[in-house]
C-alpha cells in the first residue's frame, strides 16, 4: 500500500519539486499537476515519486495528526 506523504515545496527546477516534511528531504515530478501552479511553500501529496495534489496547511497538519496516531497504536502494539 502506498500513501501520500505531506510535504512543503522548498525549491523547483523544471518539473521537479524539491519537498520537505519532518526533516527528510525528496525531490518529486510535478509532471502529474502541471496546471495547479505549485510555488514553492506550497503544501503538496507526494505519493511515489510523484506530487499528486496541493492542500492546504490546515489538511497537511490534519493528515501528519493522523499518522502520528497510526504510528503511535502501531508501536503500542509491537511493546505489548
Amino acid at each position: 500500500m502506498c500513501l501520500a506523504v505531506p510535504m512543503t515545496v522548498t525549491a523547483i527546477e523544471g518539473t521537479t519539486a524539491h519537498c520537505a516534511a519532518r526533516g527528510i528531504t525528496r525531490q518529486a515530478s510535478l509532471f502529474l499537476i502541471q496546471h495547479e501552479g505549485i510555488v514553492v511553500g506550497d503544501h503538496v501529496l507526494v505519493q511515489s515519486g510523484h506530487v499528486t495534489q496541493k492542500v492546504s496547511a490546515q489538511d497537511a497538519a490534519e493528515t501528519w495528526a493522523l499518522y502520528d496516531e497510526i504510528f503511535a497504536r502501531e508501536d503500542a502494539s509491537r511493546q505489548g
